[in-house]
């Protein structure tokens, strides 16, 4: 495993570490699997922004005399309201979900409290107010309770003024190739350099979109309209996703999320894997024009008043999409709770959506496709 800096900080983190959102339905099992071959690689670092308290019992669990292995990021502005994830800016609601993680990790504190999920200049403004998130996340500081405060988000501007504040130790921010032309990004990189800010690279892989080959179905106009925006070239390799982003001087760490031990293998031995893989260059010029408006299936939309889980609904309409309506999906698609057809189209999730993603138009058309 290789070490960096993780900006002003000092402290020293793996390369490549542990991002959680994949095992947030995992059972003890499978937790204790994922979070031990991990630490068997050498991760010491591990973000962990939801807010279930099921998920945290498990990996309370998973971490149960390994807290001194390991730096712990939570989010102050994650919260769990009736089975949904909410982002909250009431700092005391806010507060109580940061206390309930201590107590469910039996910790006395996180290394890093991020500033939860901010992409807009009000939203910003607000967080930043007297009595504001920000405030809160000091009191924390103050109290013993956080080490270092961060700031998470997938907007180049808002992410620029956060550092820029000097409040900011830390910056989780989304580095992939579909970013790689985003507007914004260098200087935002170039902010971080100059404020010596850690940068914790989130989604390496766009949440797995980078996986996937070029679609070959259509289901409406919705989509056909749209064909060749999602996924316009080959599969890339993780490794090749991870050497993207660890070739940034700026980023600390990345942090791919992984659902079984076998992904963290081959996650973490990325040193390992050929260098054919390694190298980056020859994808370039697929990402030489930055898009909006892709899923990379991060649930920040929630909460849904139909109560769809719209990261998983989008996941089956892309694969749906690449390889056709087969069985298996079918009847994924019937085992859902809350299906497309549930959707009101009442637009709050694209509200809420930091990447732009018209999701009203793709229910209807997962709807349409899976009719």
């Amino acid at each position: 495993m290789e070490y960096r800096t993780l900006g002003r900080t000092g402290a020293r983190v793996s390369a490549i570490s542990l991002g959680t959102e994949y095992v947030q339905d995992a059972d003890q099992a499978r937790m204790d699997a994922v979070v031990g071959a991990a630490l068997e690689h050498g991760a010491n670092y591990l973000d962990a922004w939801y807010a279930e308290p099921t998920f945290r019992d498990r990996l309370g669990a998973a971490l149960r005399g390994r807290r001194d292995e390991v730096l712990i990021a939570g989010h102050l502005g994650s919260t769990q309201q009736d089975g949904q994830y909410v982002r909250t800016r009431d700092a005391d609601l806010a507060e109580r979900f940061v206390l309930d993680m201590l107590q469910r990790l039996d910790t006395d504190h996180l290394d890093v409290l991020f500033l939860h999920n901010c992409d807009e200049q009000d939203d910003l403004d607000a967080i930043l107010a007297p009595g504001g998130l920000a405030d809160r996340a000091l009191a924390l500081q103050r109290q013993g309770r956080a080490r270092w405060i961060g700031f998470s988000g997938h907007t180049p501007a808002s992410s620029q003024r956060a550092v820029e504040t000097g409040l900011v130790d830390v910056l989780m921010f989304p580095i992939n190739l579909t970013g790689h032309a985003a507007p914004g990004k260098a200087e935002l990189l170039a902010a971080c350099a100059r404020a010596d800010v850690g940068l914790v690279a989130m989604k390496p892989f766009a949440g797995g979109m980078l996986f996937q080959p070029e679609p070959t179905l259509q289901a409406n106009q919705y989509v056909s309209a749209r064909e060749g925006e999602l996924n316009r070239r080959e599969p890339v390799a993780p490794a090749t996703c991870l050497a993207y982003a660890l070739a940034h001087a700026e980023v600390s760490t990345v942090v791919p999320g992984c659902a079984t031990a076998e992904q963290v293998h081959e996650d973490l031995g990325y040193w390992e894997a050929p260098a054919a893989l390694r190298d980056f260059s020859g994808v370039l010029e697929s990402f030489a024009t930055y898009e909006e408006g892709h899923c990379v299936y991060c649930n920040h939309c929630l909460p849904c008043p139909a109560e769809i889980d719209i990261a998983a609904m989008n996941r089956l309409f892309d694969r749906a999409r690449v390889q056709g309506v087969d069985d298996a999906l079918r009847q994924a698609y019937a085992a859902m709770p809350a299906n497309a057809d549930d959707c009101l189209a009442c637009g709050d999730c694209e509200s809420r959506c930091p990447f732009g993603v018209a999701v009203v138009e793709r229910m209807e058309a997962a709807g349409e496709l899976f009719g």
